[in-house]
């Protein structure tokens, strides 16, 4: 078979399908084989394991996932690429390709279908414009996962693994550091696609805690008041939680509940760490 991460291979399937990159859909098709490499071993997929790839493609990773696991499953939402992975992939039959938007299909059923109890990690290059809603479903869905290995905007990788008190330190670095142990695997240059995208990118490993970075009495409450601490990145997060929760009593109950936890109410929330978000919340959830 030949190696679809061959820049010639890949023009030659572009051009012999007549298939028009659709920029919306943030299609760029990894042309390098060497962080083809790096994705695959940062995976560590062995033959008795499965791998979930989200936008395949014409099936570049796919065809390298298919020689490492027993099982892949790729979800591609473009029909467009559905008969030209048909083609690609059809010497494994260890690959099945789904026709979906996986921000809508039912992963839990998916997995129960598939992967037969078999550890899944996800493997993808994905699309840029929907990589915060992908991973916050594929997190908060609490799917059996071991590791989400991923190709993504160099900011957005960033703040995925930012500390406190930095720029990139945000609501979504708590988010997938609650549920993850983040890696940076390698930064890609744009030369590594067909067509070049206009920003650089990052592969980042989630490897998934067995349980939450912190415990936490209500996590629903936890993460509202982390998005209540980033509103707005320049006032204090006395200010912020002022914005967002009335308690009785009003400023002066958010104070006490502040000083209560050893927060000063003048820091801002970029600079609270994740275990002071969650002694915050069990406050509240203690004052509710």
């Amino acid at each position: 078979m030949k190696r679809l991460v061959n820049p010639s291979v890949t023009r030659e399937v572009v051009d012999r399908f007549r298939f028009q990159f659709k920029k919306q859909l943030g299609q760029n098709f990894l042309i390098d084989a060497n962080i083809l490499g790096k994705i695959v071993e940062a995976a560590d997929l062995s033959k008795a394991d499965g791998a979930l790839e989200i936008g395949p493609g014409i099936g570049t990773l796919t065809q390298a996932l298919a020689e490492q696991a027993g099982i892949v499953v790729a979800v591609e939402k473009d029909d467009r690429l559905i008969p030209i992975l048909s083609e690609t992939l059809r010497e494994y039959p260890n690959v099945t390709v789904y026709h979906a938007d996986v921000l809508e299909a039912d992963l839990h059923r998916l997995f129960a279908e598939r992967f037969d109890g078999r550890k899944v990690s996800v493997v993808a290059n994905l699309p840029y414009y929907v990589t915060t809603p992908i991973v916050m479903k594929l997190l908060e869905e609490r799917l059996p996962l071991h590791a989400i290995v991923v190709m993504v905007q160099k900011e957005v990788a960033e703040r995925m693994a930012a500390v406190p008190g930095g720029k990139d330190y945000g609501a979504l670095t708590i988010a997938v550091q609650y549920y993850t142990e983040p890696e940076v695997v390698c930064r890609v240059p744009k030369t590594a696609f067909l067509p070049q995208p206009n920003v650089e990118s990052i592969v980042i490993k989630l490897k998934l805690r067995d349980q939450p970075a912190v415990p936490v009495q209500d996590e629903r409450l936890f993460f509202r008041l982390v998005r209540a601490g980033f509103a707005q990145r320049r006032k204090t997060i006395l200010n912020n939680l002022q914005h967002s929760f009335s308690p009785a009593g009003g400023k002066e109950v958010i104070i006490r509940m502040l000083e209560r936890v050893g927060i000063e109410p003048t820091r801002r929330g970029e600079t609270l760490s994740l275990q002071e978000f969650a002694r915050l919340a069990d406050e509240f959830a203690r004052l509710s």
